[in-house]
């Protein structure tokens, strides 16, 4: 079959009445060209199929009604407001107009015919609407009534109602021709309507519509555009993955294991069956020359730093090296820390590298990564600098990989690409994710699960209370500290400032010390020197103090199984996800854990639902799946400011039924059909398919 054809990939200017200050305007809804305006959909639908007689009007109704004017006149001092009174025999009813267009007056003569649709309130002088759209009509016209239905759009500022459905209109002709179906019959059938079909029910729908479907995105025609587009970002994803596998060979890391077995005949745990059965998939990807692209999922404190370690070690017994990447200072020193614990005493050397290092330490570390001496590096997002050089790089590990932006990803990856060798890819992220969406998003990669937590974990009880009770919760630390625990007291501030956090931290900790004067309380927050974060959080791992009060830097990676309170303030302005990793900093020892969290009240309805979600279950999954429902992928996966993998129509929870035939149809498209799979990534992916390529 041949490629669609050009209309659709229009730029908006070339429609009537789109002029650059339009454009620009448009740009901030996402709608460039055609394409993207006749696939910017309503979000509800008016019914002005049917005018109402204006005596059988009720409060709070929208309604389209048709009649006479009596009297228009402007009234009021200062910002004066025009009133327009109009009948149809049944009835009168009064339109308030606060912003007054030239010749709106004339507009509204005396004895003009018109019909307005707007909300219907209690007025001064009985009924009235305000600011209604309104309509002349001719006198040899009916009632002014519509058709079909009339959509409501997502708008911006500068752009109305009536300027959309004019565009949308104009666009939808234009593009017409151009609407090639690329769903194959095979796997639409008659399951779906034709692309035009769908698109016209959806912009225009009969009176009879059935509304509810349309907005929740159940109806068929809805359904027809979300399977176009998982398909459309399955066979990216798929191809994606292709071509980072066919791009170049990956080491092959075969070797007989003998620093691994070391590592676990010292560790003082034996691993997980989860841990086992992951490290087990991670070592058979090793061993082929095909590039590993795999994420490992875990649960908080499910173990997934020790299975990268020991993937670390088959990388260096091959004689290659290992990074491994975080997204935070904090959690980059934790993984540091952990590393050297673990294979100094195999007399394997760990290097160290953040944005922070002196200048001279900095030479000297590049020098030691480029050298033939260093097996395994960890750092920052300083890794990927132009200036650091790997000697062989085999392995890299990311942690906590949707924190990172997309490009800092891919530019890891393409470090290590020397004589088209690249290095192996392991991801984790303790955010686990939905099974519905890590299918959608993930298609480019393996997932392997961690689904088991170690043996000895206590459930954390977590208890929400209003701010009021903070005297209440600061007896309760000392309670704790006083049998022998150790407690957390997280700062957060909604502004998205280090500075204010810290701030805020410092004054916190001020307060507590001073209320608390036996507790050994210590600081930890984000504008603090690396040293200075390193010897606090020495100090409280050691138990040379009682209290740690911190900003959420200690979301990820702090592992003090003493520890058994968290006390966090103002939860209700993070994220579900966020809370769920805090809340792991406790409970990793056999004592009885608890989290506290500290709300200012009144709570909102998210506020609610976030709270009483993260006080029901414990379970990271569960977490996920409502953190899904509550705030949807973009944000789940961290790519709402980057722009990759938005779904225009597509909600992989609602649409999950959808997920097997999505799976199959782009593994056969992609065997029989590669000109239609092209087709459809353009259609639905276009430039964002380089996001796909880390």
């Amino acid at each position: 079959m041949s490629a669609p054809g050009q209309a659709m990939q229009q730029p908006v200017t070339v429609l009537r009445g789109v002029g650059g200050r339009l454009a620009e305007r448009l740009q901030k809804l996402g709608i460039r060209t055609l394409q993207d305006l006749v696939l910017h959909l309503p979000m509800r639908y008016e019914d002005r199929t049917r005018p109402v007689p204006i005596g059988s009007l009720q409060p709070n109704q929208a309604a389209l009604v048709q009649g006479r004017v009596a009297l228009t006149d402007l009234v009021g001092r200062g910002p004066r407001r025009l009133l327009c009174r109009i009948s149809d025999g049944t009835g009168s009813l009064t339109l308030v107009f606060f912003r007054i267009y030239p010749g709106l007056q004339a507009r509204l003569a005396s004895g003009v015919r018109i019909a307005c649709y707007g909300d219907v309130r209690p007025g001064p002088a009985g009924l009235q609407m305000a600011h209604p759209e309104l309509r002349v009509l001719p006198e040899d016209e009916g009632a002014g009534a519509e058709d079909r239905l009339t959509p409501v759009y997502p708008t911006t500022e500068g752009v109305n109602q009536t300027t959309l459905r004019r565009l949308i209109e104009q666009a939808m002709t234009f593009v017409r021709a151009d609407m090639i179906d690329l769903l194959p019959d095979w796997l639409a059938g008659d399951r779906w309507p034709a692309l035009s079909v769908a698109l016209d029910t959806l912009h225009a729908p009969p009176p009879d519509a059935d509304t509810a479907a349309l907005q929740d995105g159940t109806h068929a025609a809805c359904q027809r555009l979300a399977m176009e587009e998982l398909l459309a970002h399955q066979l990216s994803l798929r191809q994606v993955r292709h071509q980072a596998r066919s791009a170049g060979r990956a080491p092959v890391l075969r070797c007989p294991g003998r620093l691994a077995e070391r590592l676990l005949q010292a560790l003082p745990f034996a691993l997980t069956s989860a841990q086992q059965r992951v490290l087990h998939e991670i070592q058979a990807d090793l061993v082929r020359s095909e590039p590993m692209l795999r994420l490992v999922q875990g649960d908080v404190g499910s173990g997934k730093t020790v299975v990268a370690a020991l993937a670390a070690l088959q990388a260096v017994e091959c004689g290659q090296q290992a990074a491994v990447m975080a997204p935070t200072e904090l959690l980059a020193e934790q993984h540091y820390r952990g590393f050297r614990e673990w294979l100094e005493p195999l007399g394997l050397e760990v290097a160290w590298l953040s944005g922070k290092l002196p200048a001279a330490e900095r030479r000297a570390m590049l020098e030691r990564i480029a050298s033939a001496d260093c097996g395994v590096v960890v750092g920052t997002h300083a890794l990927f600098q132009e200036t650091v050089q790997f000697h062989r790089l085999g392995l890299a590990i990311i942690d906590e990989q949707h924190r990172f932006g997309v490009h800092q990803r891919l530019a890891l990856r393409e470090k290590g690409q020397t004589e088209g060798v690249q290095p192996h890819q392991l991801i984790m992220t303790a955010t686990p994710i939905p099974r519905t969406l890590a299918m959608t998003a993930y298609a480019d990669l393996d997932v392997s699960v961690i689904d088991e937590l170690p043996p000895g974990r206590t459930p954390v009880t977590t208890v929400a209370m209003p701010d009021a009770r903070r005297p209440e919760v600061m007896q309760s630390v000392a309670r704790a500290c006083a049998d022998g625990r150790q407690a957390y007291w997280v700062c957060t501030l909604i502004e998205d400032s280090e500075q204010l956090q810290a701030q805020a931290a410092e004054e916190t900790a001020m307060l507590l010390r001073e209320s608390l004067p036996a507790l050994r309380t210590g600081l930890v927050h984000g504008r603090l020197k690396s040293a200075e974060k390193e010897s606090v959080m020495a100090d409280f791992v050691a138990h040379r103090l009682d209290l740690l009060v911190a900003t959420t830097v200690i979301e990820v990676g702090v592992n003090v199984p003493n520890a058994s309170l968290m006390v966090i303030e103002n939860p209700e302005r993070l994220g579900l996800a966020q809370l769920h990793q805090l809340r792991g900093r406790v409970g990793r020892g056999a004592a009885a854990s608890s989290c506290v969290l500290l709300y200012q009240a009144p709570l909102s309805e998210g506020g609610r639902a976030r709270l009483g979600a993260l006080r029901r279950t414990t379970d990271g999954f569960e977490i996920a799946r409502q953190d899904l429902a509550l705030r949807g992928p973009g944000e789940l996966l961290g790519t709402r400011q980057t722009g990759d993998w938005q779904f225009r129509i597509a909600d992989p929870e609602r649409d999950a039924d959808l997920l097997g035939m999505v799976r199959d149809g782009a593994d056969r498209l992609l065997e029989q059909e590669p000109v239609r799979a092209e087709a459809l990534i353009r259609r639905w992916v276009g430039q964002r398919q380089q996001y796909g390529r880390v």
